[in-house]
């Protein structure tokens, strides 16, 4: 599988100069591992290991969206449930990227103690236990606590992922970022399409259908147990300090650059931001917009199934284009359009033309993978990739989290989808400004030294 993967993708990736790590004492790598330190080039795993490394990105990648799709398809069924109002549920949506602001920032910390490999499977873990316990909460403060334990674990891995890819794959930042972006969108559309069937064929209970994906999260533990230090080691650093998945790595190098100081790092930031203000208006709300429409819940659901599963081809075409040009600015208005038209078909003729708004919408989305790619560009060490992926990510999610709760809100007090609709299209503006910004051949560890 990963023979066919092109090795010259990631030419403006350069690495950094080679560095020989110690074992931490007393505990053991992981057999058929190399012990690797803090360059690029020193991390050269075995092929059982890629091959274990290939099916744990893929399984926590499918389990990074179904939690938040799996909601909206069902939103309606769980506001009358637990009696929440409009703005309460657009309180709900805004949920996602709060927990991803909050706990995202503490991964690379975390995966420096731990190691990554620990911390993306508690990630699993969390994320299994979050969606068995919030349908059987009882309370809206249940139901938004266990949702919120669900989502730490999809911001650890939200996070880790760019790093674990920077680190192992180097030469493949293209080709693995469109791998588990397409997995990603895969959970993302499948969760979208079968939650509302799913939930039908387990006699219309929602809470049982939003329990059920608890099983596939399950399954992402397994590949990241053998990754899992002995019991009792003592973690001097990991993949998301420029080191590896098991063992130590230096300090110094660990800490990265200071992404503050870097214009491309705030640009990048702000792209993430509000590309992830548009992702959860859409999964949020978009099923609900087209139920009001007009549109069956079954079809809804399909709707935002189609706009999801968008993402599973351009998923994997996108990121091998940009790493392939200079600037990625063209990409990123060609998604800004395709937004544009989807929005201004929302307003003007929802249910009619319904297939067409939400495959421009699908395509407008894959600024996300596009996002993940120029983490993985901007910079220069796995050290700065993990910096700048909990920089961009954590502010991001923090400037998306009034989106979907202004939505809520509008849409409560005007009574109808026109002033949000128009929300998310004049979002979509700046939004392409900051993805050119972003785009330009930049590297944040020499924009923060230079400054």
């Amino acid at each position: 599988m990963m023979s066919g993967m092109a090795s010259d993708e990631t030419a403006t990736t350069a690495s950094a100069p080679t560095r020989t790590s110690t074992p931490v004492r007393g505990s053991a790598p992981v057999p058929g591992t190399a012990v690797a330190g803090a360059g690029s080039g020193a991390a050269r795993p075995s092929a059982w290991t890629t091959r274990v490394l290939v099916v744990g990105i893929v399984l926590t990648a499918l389990n990074l969206r179904p939690a938040i799709t799996s909601l909206g398809s069902l939103l309606e069924e769980v506001r009358d449930g637990l009696g929440m109002s409009g703005s309460l549920a657009g309180l709900l949506t805004s949920v996602p990227p709060l927990c991803f602001a909050v706990f995202g920032v503490t991964a690379p910390r975390l995966a420096r103690r731990f190691g990554a490999a620990a911390v993306v499977c508690a990630g699993m873990a969390a994320i299994t236990a979050g969606l068995l316990i919030r349908p059987y909460a009882g309370s809206t403060a249940g139901f938004l606590a266990a949702s919120a334990l669900a989502l730490m674990g999809i911001a650890v891995g939200n996070v880790l992922m760019p790093v674990i890819v920077k680190r192992w794959f180097p030469d493949r930042v293209g080709s693995m970022t469109g791998l588990y972006s397409m997995a990603l969108a895969l959970g993302t559309s499948t969760a979208a399409a079968a939650t509302v069937p799913m939930t039908d064929a387990l006699g219309s209970d929602w809470r049982s259908g939003l329990a059920m994906w608890a099983a596939l999260s399950a399954t992402a533990v397994l590949p990241w147990i053998p990754f899992v230090r002995a019991r009792g080691a003592r973690s001097a650093g990991s993949a998301a300090g420029g080191g590896t998945l098991v063992a130590g790595a230096d300090r110094g190098e660990s800490e990265g650059p200071g992404m503050i100081r870097s214009r491309t790092a705030w640009a990048l930031a702000v792209f993430f931001g509000l590309q992830a203000t548009a992702a959860y208006i859409t999964m949020g709300w978009m099923a609900q917009i087209f139920r009001d429409a007009g549109v069956s819940a079954g079809t809804a659901g399909m709707l935002l199934a189609v706009t999801m599963v968008m993402g599973v081809p351009l998923a994997f075409v996108i990121p091998r284009l940009a790493t392939r040009l200079p600037h990625q600015g063209p990409i990123v208005v060609a998604l800004g359009v395709c937004g544009l038209a989807g929005y201004a078909g929302l307003y003007w003729a929802p249910a009619a033309g319904a297939w067409a708004w939400a495959l421009l919408l699908g395509v407008s989305n894959c600024a996300f993978p596009l996002a993940l790619t120029m983490v993985g560009m901007r910079a220069r060490t796995g050290a700065g990739v993990a910096k700048l992926s909990a920089f961009a990510q954590s502010t991001g999610y923090l400037l998306s989290i009034p989106g979907p709760l202004l939505v809520g809100v509008l849409y409560q007090h005007s009574g109808g989808w026109g002033l949000p609709i128009a929300l998310m299209a004049g979002l979509m503006v700046p939004q392409v400004a900051a993805g050119v910004l972003a785009g330009r051949d930049r590297i944040v560890e020499d924009e923060a030294a230079a400054r």
